[in-house]
């Protein structure tokens, strides 16, 4: 297990190169880009539940959960992404390879366990082009835009056991990252064009707290509730814009022009979700959860933005899992565990007088590891995201996602020395 943890922290410090290419979306251009962060695998394949408690993954949505967990547990979750992007003029396929998380889990008594790791929060990765000729002198501009980076986070988290029933738990989140996007213009009769790069370090704290609750309502049948509370927060911006002649024809600078640095806020949205469910522990569960976040207090990092404008994000989401006989020895398809589910989300974001909406259904398979708690889960995500009206950008992806659940024993005493 120590090997384990030592190539979980090399992985740690390495994250925050694959939140660069963490998304191929035009609409990562607007906010701080793209939110990538749905979860764990186990969850996202449940549609994005959080609500149920588990002994050996870590939950890192609801830090109630910590409470929950019995070994040592190190996670690691990482997505192939493949989209085609769909306008009424054009397309594009791109694909990405990214990281989603890497988390440790330990359970630090019966009733107290902490939780601490790291992950993209979001993820900027664009490039578009776009070329329009005017009948009248038949003269053409072409523009060009791209964008890199995002906000990754880090995180530390305990949960405690109240009663037997009720958990609770606390998150301290720590963002941080660089947003870099640049456009460029170009006419046809005219020898050098202009380029506008504009750069962003982003800084910032945040607070996540959680609620789990379980009761025993008939035989084997339990009940299940769940609450997440975040507050909205602050990230702070530091601006740099710098507008440059450019040679149309070997991208040369020839004249750097002058550099403009600010600094800017934006408000993390505040958060709150519940989510109740039913089923029988290791056998099966299915559940139902609801999101609202006050986005409509959200923005952009440059105020000259006038297309875009956000309202208040909802989602919601259904699942569960099944598990045919989670201790048969005769039969290893018995002890897998199938997770399936779909979630609809009204983003927050609104592009020329129109809401950009997400759906997706999932679908996963949990492979135990024999002789261990550990586990390998692997599932697929197929959504849309966006719309072709209003001369916007329609999303159908496919997401394919692998995590890894470790488990150990740890802080075991001995019996004899």
């Amino acid at each position: 297990m120590i090997k384990k943890v030592i190539v979980g922290i090399c992985l740690l410090f390495a994250i925050g190169t694959f939140a660069q290419e963490g998304t191929a979306s035009p609409y990562s251009f607007y906010g701080i880009g793209d939110i990538r962060f749905k979860g764990t695998a186990e969850n996202r394949f449940m549609g994005g539940l959080s609500i149920f408690p588990d002994s050996t993954h870590i939950n890192l949505q609801n830090p109630a959960g910590y409470a929950g967990l019995k070994r040592t547990t190190l996670t690691l979750g990482g997505t192939y992404a493949t989209t085609n992007l769909q306008t009424n003029t054009g397309q594009g396929k791109p694909r990405r390879t990214t990281i989603d998380y890497l988390a440790i889990g330990l359970p630090i008594s019966s009733k107290v366990g902490v939780g601490f790791g790291l992950m993209p929060y979001s993820s900027v990765g664009y490039k578009l082009q776009s070329s329009s000729t005017d009948d009248a002198t038949s003269i053409m501009k072409t523009n060009q835009a791209s964008g890199t980076g995002g906000v990754n986070r880090a995180f530390l988290g305990i949960g405690y056991q109240v009663t037997p029933n009720l958990s609770l738990g606390a998150n301290l989140d720590y963002n941080f990252g660089e947003i870099e996007t640049t456009s460029y213009e170009f006419w046809s009769v005219i020898e050098n064009g202009t380029r506008e790069l504009n750069t962003s370090k982003i800084r910032g704290v945040s607070f996540n707290t959680g609620a789990m609750w379980n009761k025993r309502i008939y035989k084997k049948l339990d009940m299940f509730a769940s609450a997440i509370y975040t507050p909205e927060s602050k990230l702070n911006f530091t601006n740099e814009r710098s507008i440059a002649i450019i040679s149309q024809t070997n991208g040369t600078i020839v004249d750097p022009g002058e550099i403009d640095a600010s600094k800017t806020d934006l408000k993390l949205p505040s958060k709150i979700a519940l989510g109740v469910g039913i089923g029988e522990v290791r056998k099966w569960l299915v559940g139902a959860e609801y999101t609202f976040q006050n986005t409509s207090n959200f923005g952009n990092r440059f105020n000259d933005i006038t297309n875009a404008t956000f309202e208040n994000s909802s989602k919601i989401s259904f699942g569960g899992y099944y598990i045919p006989n989670y201790n048969s020895f005769t039969s290893y398809m018995e002890r897998m565990t199938y997770r399936a589910g779909f979630r609809h989300e009204n983003t927050g974001l609104v592009i020329n007088e129109k809401s950009i909406n997400d759906t997706a259904v999932t679908f996963g398979l949990g492979f135990p590891i024999s002789g261990s708690f550990s586990n390998i889960n692997f599932g697929l995500e197929y959504g849309k995201k966006g719309t072709k009206a209003q001369n916007l950008v329609e999303e159908n992806y496919l997401n394919f996602s692998l995590s890894l659940s470790l488990n150990d024993k740890w802080f075991v005493k001995r019996k004899y020395d």
